[in-house]
């Protein structure tokens, strides 16, 4: 079952929160229920290829994955705080979670973290460099925000985490079982478990770094540059007064070059497509042991048969002229066309989709394909 917002006006928040400032909304669901049980997590901890840490004194000892289950059992009575990422590529119902945030673009989604912690566990003061949404899933925290930081900030020493050296709150709330604080990027901010039983769900959203955009960019566009790609002036040199000058003209035309080199749109489109849904673990082979024929699903569209995407995989697509897009599936490009093109659509548009009985057999083809990786199931 995907849990829905009783009342949530995501138009008033984009307009006046994200990425500006923190905010408290208290339970704002139909029907909150805590879709994970703490044995659970700590199973996942101890499963290899899952990134979990253990957080004991004050954030400073750091203890990676995957655990021994017999290491729960040493901890004692002093605060301790588990961690494990991308919690929705393993359980449906931590994915589902994502779901009323679907105002927001997929491409924008990281991952949903948990973490469990006993009374007084947590992180320490810290800031991320990303927006998130946290969900108090069972138990009770307490949050105190400061103010907003950059790489000038004092820290601690820390491999792990942006520990601050100094850290000022400015508000304080207590979180309850469905309660959700929003940080924007930046954000100052620490979190307190207040009983043995807290457990947070955190819902990230990425946003590439200049530095980032500009590394794949470039290195798509060198990999299509040849030596005859090469600076021309014929016509434009005239004499200096000093030849050891580079003159305004010249560094204007050398800028225009380099940029002209990265200034196919459509390039563009695809490097950051293909950046956008590289997946967080893309060394995950999800390939199933038997993936559906052909035939199956051929059957399945006459039924308006349901297909469901892997929480795991990350999905875009960016359209073209009328009638064409380019799909985007764990960073492979796809160029689609025509019924082919609609159906791409349908599959990036929500996590379970209906067969549409009038796709062509080349639409039904690309599901077949993604069947085969993993990307996409026949739902049961």
């Amino acid at each position: 079952m995907i849990p829905r917002f009783r009342e949530f006006d995501s138009a008033a928040f984009l307009r006046d929160t994200w990425q500006r400032q923190a905010l408290l909304i208290r339970n704002p669901w139909a029907d909150w229920r805590n879709p994970l049980e703490p044995d659970e997590l700590a199973g996942l901890a101890c499963e290899p290829g899952i990134e979990s840490r253990l957080i004991t004194g004050d954030g400073l000892g750091v203890e990676h994955g995957p655990l021994a289950e017999e290491r729960f059992g040493t901890l004692g009575a002093a605060p301790w705080t588990l961690l494990v990422q991308a919690v929705d590529h393993h359980v449906p119902d931590v994915a589902a979670l994502i779901e009323p945030f679907r105002f927001l673009p997929n491409w924008r989604i990281d991952d949903v973290m948990v973490s469990y912690a006993t009374t007084g566990g947590g992180v320490g003061a810290h800031f991320d460099q990303y927006d998130v949404f946290l969900i108090q899933g069972a138990g009770r925290r307490r949050w105190r925000v400061g103010g907003m930081c950059d790489e000038t900030t004092p820290l601690r020493p820390h491999d792990d985490l942006r520990l601050l050296e100094d850290f000022t709150p400015a508000q304080e709330w207590v979180l309850e079982p469905g309660d959700i604080l929003y940080l924007p990027p930046r954000l100052a901010h620490e979190g307190v478990a207040l009983s043995d039983d807290c457990m947070t769900y955190s819902i990230g959203f990425r946003a590439p770094s200049a530095a980032e955009l500009l590394a794949a960019w470039c290195d798509e566009a060198l990999s299509v540059l040849t030596e005859d790609d090469r600076y021309g002036d014929a016509g434009a040199v005239i004499a200096q007064a000093n030849p050891g000058e580079i003159t305004a003209d010249a560094l204007d035309r050398l800028r225009r070059f380099a940029l002209d080199a990265l200034g196919d749109p459509d390039r563009f489109a695809r490097v950051i497509g293909a950046q956008a849904t590289t997946p967080r673990y893309p060394e995950i082979d999800w390939s199933p042991a038997r993936a559906p024929s052909l035939k199956r699903i051929k059957a399945a569209r006459d039924v308006g048969g349901l297909v469901q995407r892997n929480p795991a995989c990350r999905f875009a697509f960016v359209d073209r002229s009328p009638g064409r897009c380019l799909l985007f599936v764990n960073g492979e490009i796809t160029e689609c066309e025509g019924p082919v093109a609609d159906c791409a659509r349908a599959i990036c548009a929500a996590p379970v989709f209906a067969l549409d009985p009038n796709w062509s057999d080349a639409a039904l083809a690309l599901v077949h394909g993604l069947c085969a990786t993993g990307a996409l199931a026949l739902a049961d």
